[in-house]
Formats: C-alpha cells, structure tokens, sequence
C-alpha cells in the first residue's frame, strides 16, 4: 500500500485493493474539481484584452488548465479576468456582473491599468479593481504576455486547493428566520 503524509498529498492510492480505489476527503476532491474546471468571464476593457484571446489560442492552450471555456454570462462564470483600463462609467457595470456571479467566485487583475490605473492618473480612471471587488491575482505587465495570464491561472489553481470548500455551509440561521418557524405557527 502507497500512502504518504496527508499534509503534502490528499489522497492515498492502494495498488492491492482490486478496482484501484483512491481514498480522500470530500473537502480535497471537491477543490480538485473546481481547481481543474475553472470557467472565466473575459472582462475586456482596453488592450490587454488582446492577449486574453491570445491565450485562448493554440499557441498558448489555456485549456490545458481547464480554464477553455470563455463564458459572457456571468451566471456560468466562476473566475473574472478584469484586463484593462476600469473607468468610473464601467466600473458599476463590472460590479453588477461581479455580483451576478455565483458563489464560489474568484477575480484576476491582468495588467497595470486593472491592478493601479496604470499610467492613467484621472478623475475618470478607477486605480485598481480592488477598490471595487475583492482580488485574488493580480498580473503585472502593460499588457502582460499570455504566459503571464496562465501563470496568474496556475497560481490561482493553488489558491483554490488550499481553500475549503465547506466554508459557509453550516452557517447560523438568522434569527427572524427561527423565529417565523416556530412549532404550531
């Protein structure tokens, strides 16, 4: 039987068991699969949206990482790339599709003008998404190369397997929720 320390791997792998099992936690198997399937929502502001399609490309093959599947509905998405330049005038459209995403949900800012303003200091220009949602990635570069973005994916993929992924779940109900579910009422 092969096993090592669980703090380094999450799963245990036994050759003698006939069927090949592989024993894990729900709490591992649930972030590999989020981890390897994650579905962007291209949020293309300015140049550096050119090498988000790039990386989309055969060059690059973001579908490497499980990341292929470019989704404009903010309903399906799960990971938002901002990439360029966030104005005031489209800032409140990005937090109204940021906040259409479903749970769990994570943010890459790819480029100078998503993660500072870049070299735009004015009163028309918002200085970096994270004012406005939370980031997990930032991409350094005006515009960074797609190997970059994969780069930010990878380091995204080892966030999301070291989140857990019941976080939430078991939470308190609220208490004018208890209080309408009183017995006989």
């Amino acid at each position: 039987m092969v096993s090592t320390d669980l703090d380094k791997t999450n799963f245990v792998y036994d050759s003698k068991v006939e069927g090949n099992i592989i024993f894990t936690r729900v709490d591992a198997a649930i972030n590999w699969m989020r981890k390897n399937s994650l579905w962007p929502m291209p949020m293309g502001l300015a140049c550096c949206a050119i090498e988000l399609m790039a990386t989309a490309s055969s060059r690059f093959d973001i579908s490497r990482f499980g990341a292929e599947v470019m989704r404009f509905s903010p309903r399906q998405a799960d990971v938002m790339i901002v990439s360029g330049t966030v104005t005031y005038k489209m800032a409140l459209a990005v937090r109204r599709i940021w906040d259409q995403m479903p749970e769990p949900k994570w943010c890459i800012a790819m480029g100078a003008c998503a993660s500072s303003g870049g070299m735009f200091r004015s009163y028309a220009t918002l200085q970096g998404i994270d004012r406005l949602i939370p980031v997990d990635v930032y991409i350094a570069g005006c515009p960074p190369r797609p190997e970059a973005l994969i780069e930010g994916l990878m380091r995204l993929q080892e966030k999301i397997d070291t989140e857990s992924s019941m976080k939430g779940l078991k939470a308190e109900p609220e208490e004018e929720v208890v209080k309408g579910l009183e017995i006989g009422k």
